[in-house]
């Protein structure tokens, strides 16, 4: 049975930032970006470090002009990357997929925000 567990008043969680709050013997992280709430498990499928202490950095891209040249590189802030601090490896923050390889995620929550608290869904 689904029960609701307490993150934090909305005032206490702005945009761009996370929050971690302990769930039995695990953790879950909860970040808001761009309006939105996104809730993660803090275990990376790699080797179980910490996911969500980690980065929350735009995505890398190389630029290629139309003439194949590489003209450097830019961050795509539509997608945010969620950044394990043990090994580097990263998933998007819409989904939790691993960028690398789709075959490891994040397990994800839902997360609700009603009236002014944020309540996370486990």
């Amino acid at each position: 049975m689904a029960k609701d567990l307490f993150v934090a008043k909305s005032s206490e969680l702005p945009d761009g930032e996370r929050k971690i709050v302990p769930n039995g013997n695990n953790e879950i992280g909860v970040y808001r970006v761009k309006g939105q709430l996104f809730a993660y498990s803090n275990l990376c499928p790699h080797q179980g470090g910490p996911a969500c202490e980690g980065l929350l950095m735009a995505q890398v891209e190389e630029v290629i002009a139309d003439d194949k040249t590489y003209q450097g590189m830019r961050f795509n802030h539509d997608d945010m990357h969620i950044v394990c601090p043990w090994h580097g490896w990263e998933f998007h923050l819409d989904n939790g997929i691993a960028c690398a390889d789709p075959k490891f995620k994040l397990r994800k929550y839902d997360v609700v925000e009603r009236g002014d608290e944020i309540y996370v869904v486990t």
